[in-house]
């Protein structure tokens, strides 16, 4: 059916990048050879590549598929909500965004402008496209969900997005999972390539041009995938980045369907989509390719029964224990009590378990150091990522950790001259080894203050944010490190672009369901040469933040 599939991993920087998150294409013939695997540093680059391998198959009278993995369409009424009157309403869109995006050779581009100025046509307010930077203030754009699709009549999501669980909507332009900036700087490259004067009669967009089937005239495909729709099947092993390793399989993947004779019932979509449905995706909306019925959320399992413990106290120092009266229950199983206050026998060891903190440490940082290859990050940065893997007790998290240049440098220095730490939570101060600290550094926690209270009232906002207030009159120089609230770590960067004062180095472990990833993401492209290091995502907290700064405290050591 194919001889060459080409999967394209996108990304809408403003610079030029490679590595993380950047643009990988992966071309693998027939048979799953790779043909390529490359990481072009712009948009540009990547269009020049794309193009030089379709001239080179068409040359040979090869049939090509590509696989990009942003969204194409947009949900059912985009079109018409900005004034679009040409049918079909895919391409009045297509033809929109090619007509008013800026991208230049070296990855600077106006996405946000734009957005914002489709939000003014749309909705006059900043809907439905949300997310740009800190540093991005448009009338008509917001930097957060404005929650607004029941009430202004734009789906949040297109059809096929509710179908793939964890598909993010492709009007969210910042942070982790921006699909929409990807689209808006991705779709004007697919419609050149498609138009190319070399092979425009043969190519064809799916489903917006072949309908929801493999059109028989099509020399050349191009279609939205999702990697993650594969993520159980990702091979590891062809990365890092993860990136690289998403594109390699998929394209592995796509070409092994090729070879079983089950491609093909891939163009069909979803065989189930009802009359009604199918208009919508051939005309606006898109599907994903690969994606033949809908991914439901796993159940969640039973949380187990387990037998409640009787309570203990424990005194430091090695002095006696004594046992508490114990709890009359049914897990006790007639057990002989004994009377109240009796010492505890100790119970005989039936564990083979290892004791000595010293072999524990030396173990798990060995263990560590055979799962990951810590050879990735900078020197000055390996002893942090040991140990934010071993707080986790996961080497996988370190994929998602990332950093400005002399970024841990920054940290040392301002610890060595006595900065302060500015926490968002008691947890977090606990973690932190104060005896390691190099200057009796203080560690600053206002979340008890009696003015948090007042403050978060009057600005209607949580007291982790209302907090954040209180940190001005340390902040300059300082270590912060957020291993709680999304909103504090917003806070923080409103009040920076406000003008005050830089700290040294933001450790940025905000963690959760609702903001974490995104007030990280705003943390990163805060610029300015602001220091940070981020995990990205939900993931994050208190052991870890307090792992941060322990780290940085511990040099070497590690």
């Amino acid at each position: 059916m194919f001889d060459t599939f080409v999967i394209v991993d996108w990304s809408a920087a403003g610079t030029p990048k490679t590595g993380r998150d950047s643009i990988w294409v992966c071309a693998v013939d027939r048979d799953g050879s790779e043909r390529l695997i490359e990481n072009p540093r712009t948009r540009h680059g990547a269009k020049n590549l794309i193009g030089e391998l379709l001239s080179d198959a068409t040359a040979r009278g090869e049939r090509v598929l590509l696989g990009f993995d942003f969204p194409f369409g947009y949900p059912a009424g985009f079109a018409r909500r900005l004034g679009l009157t040409e049918t079909p309403p895919w391409r009045a869109v297509w033809d929109e965004i090619a007509a008013r995006l800026t991208d230049q050779e070296n990855n600077r581009n106006d996405r946000f402008t734009v957005a914002a100025e489709f939000n003014q046509r749309v909705s006059n307010g900043a809907f439905p496209f949300w997310g740009c930077p800190v540093r991005f203030t448009h009338e008509f754009l917001g930097p957060k969900h404005h929650g607004r699709h029941q009430a202004d009549g734009l789906a949040e999501k297109r059809l096929i997005d509710r179908w793939m669980v964890g598909a993010q909507p492709c009007w969210k332009l910042a942070y982790t999972g921006s699909v929409g900036s990807q689209s808006l700087t991705g779709i004007p490259v697919v419609r050149e390539l498609r138009h190319h004067p070399g092979w425009a009669d043969r190519a064809r967009i799916w489903p917006f041009e072949t309908g929801l089937r493999l059109a028989d005239d099509a020399q050349i495909v191009f279609a939205e995938v999702w990697p993650s729709w594969w993520r159980a099947e990702i091979r590891r092993e062809f990365g890092p980045p993860n990136d690289k390793a998403q594109v390699r399989t998929v394209a592995a993947i796509f070409a092994a369907q090729n070879r079983a004779g089950e491609l093909a019932k891939w163009f069909a979509g979803d065989p189930n989509l009802t009359d009604e449905q199918q208009p919508t995706v051939k005309t606006e909306e898109a599907w994903t390719l690969g994606v033949t019925a809908p991914r439901q959320r796993a159940a969640s399992a039973p949380t187990p029964t387990l037998p409640r413990l009787r309570r203990r106290e424990f005194r430091r120092g090695g002095g006696p224990v004594e046992a508490l009266p114990w709890k009359g229950g049914r897990e006790d199983h007639g057990t002989s009590r004994g009377r109240v206050g009796a010492a505890v026998q100790p119970a005989a060891n039936k564990y083979d378990y290892l004791c000595d903190p010293t072999v524990i440490y030396r173990r798990s940082f060995a263990a560590i150091r055979a799962e990951t290859d810590l050879t990735r990050f900078p020197q000055s940065l390996r002893p942090l990522a040991l140990r934010i893997a071993h707080a986790a007790g996961d080497t996988t998290i370190l994929d998602d950790l990332v950093w400005s240049r002399g970024a841990v440098m920054a940290g040392r220095r301002a610890l060595t001259a006595g900065a302060p730490i500015l926490v968002d939570g008691r947890m977090l101060a606990a973690g932190i080894i104060e005896a390691r600290l190099p200057a009796q550094n203080r560690i600053i926690c206002t979340l008890r203050d009696p003015a948090v209270a007042n403050i978060a009232e009057a600005r209607r906002t949580t007291r982790s944010a209302a907090a954040v207030q209180l940190w001005r009159p340390d902040l300059g120089g300082a270590v912060v490190a957020i291993g709680n609230a999304p909103t504090a770590l917003f806070r923080l960067l409103e009040i920076l672009a406000e003008g005050a004062a830089r700290p040294a180095l933001i450790l940025g472990f905000a963690v959760g369901f609702v903001g974490a990833a995104e007030a990280k993401e705003a943390l990163i492209g805060f610029g300015g040469g602001l220091a940070y290091i981020a995990l990205r995502g939900r993931r994050g907290g208190s052991a870890l933040a307090a792992a941060a700064v322990n780290a940085l405290t511990a040099g070497r050591q590690s």
